[in-house]
C-alpha cells in the first residue's frame, strides 16, 4: 500500500514538474534592436571590440615604453616609474581578458 502511494506521489510530481516546463519553452524573445534597426547584441560586440582596440594599443604603448627603460637603465632596482607602469599593463591585461570572457 505504501509502495503504490509513494509511485502515485511520484508520478503526480513529474506531471506537475513537466506541465510547468511547457510554458517555459514556448516564451522565446525575439532579438532587441537597435533603432537603425541592428541588433544590440552586434552593436555590443562592436563597441567590446573597439574598446579592446584602444586598450590593446595602450598595452603596446606601454610595454614600449618599459622595454626603454630596462634597456637605458643597467642598475637591478626598478624605478617607482617603471613600478606604476607595469602596474597598469596587469590593470590594462585584466580587464581585456575580463571583457573578452563575458
Amino acid at each position: 500500500m505504501i509502495r503504490l502511494a509513494r509511485k502515485t506521489f511520484l508520478a503526480c510530481c513529474s506531471v506537475i514538474l513537466a506541465a510547468q516546463q511547457i510554458p517555459q519553452a514556448e516564451k522565446e524573445e525575439k532579438p532587441k534592436r537597435m533603432p537603425d534597426g541592428t541588433l544590440q547584441s552586434e552593436a555590443i560586440l562592436k563597441d567590446e571590440q573597439k574598446k579592446m582596440l584602444v586598450d590593446s594599443l595602450k598595452l603596446i604603448t606601454l610595454s614600449k615604453e618599459i622595454d626603454d627603460d630596462l634597456r637605458k637603465n643597467d642598475h637591478h632596482v626598478l624605478s617607482v616609474g617603471m613600478l606604476k607602469k607595469l602596474e597598469e599593463v596587469e590593470k590594462l591585461a585584466r580587464k581585456m581578458r575580463g571583457r573578452h570572457a563575458r
